[in-house]
């Protein structure tokens, strides 16, 4: 099973900007999704990707500011935040999915990464 490893979480500003990367542990031959996840509220699924890269899917609550993409050759997939709000504050995850446009989660979780953004 492809192990996946998420990173460039961290504290920013209201309005700051994080890239977020999803590096796996080998080729990924499947649709990717973001995901995030704040204590005692159900994970949420934030923007996915075909394995093409050529369509993808935002949460109407990130849509116009987030932006996911993928590198095939380097196995990698990005999350680029930007204009970020308070309530962006969560755990971030990603995960291979079934479908590219709904939460549909195939493989385990990672260890996430923390983005906080303050006010």
């Amino acid at each position: 099973q492809v192990r996946l490893v998420e990173s460039g979480g961290g504290l920013v500003q209201t309005g700051g900007s994080l890239r977020l990367s999803c590096a796996a542990s080998g080729r990924t031959f499947s649709h990717m999704g973001w995901f995030r996840q704040v204590p005692g509220k159900e994970r949420e699924f934030v923007a996915g990707i075909s394995f093409s890269g050529i369509s993808t899917y935002y949460a109407d609550s990130v849509k116009g500011r987030f932006t996911i993409s993928r590198d095939n050759a380097k196995n990698t997939v990005y999350l680029q935040m930007n204009s970020l709000k308070p309530e962006d504050t969560a755990v971030y995850y990603c995960n291979t999915v079934k479908y590219y446009n709904a939460y549909a989660p195939l493989g385990s979780w990672g260890q996430g990464t923390q983005v906080t953004v303050s006010s």
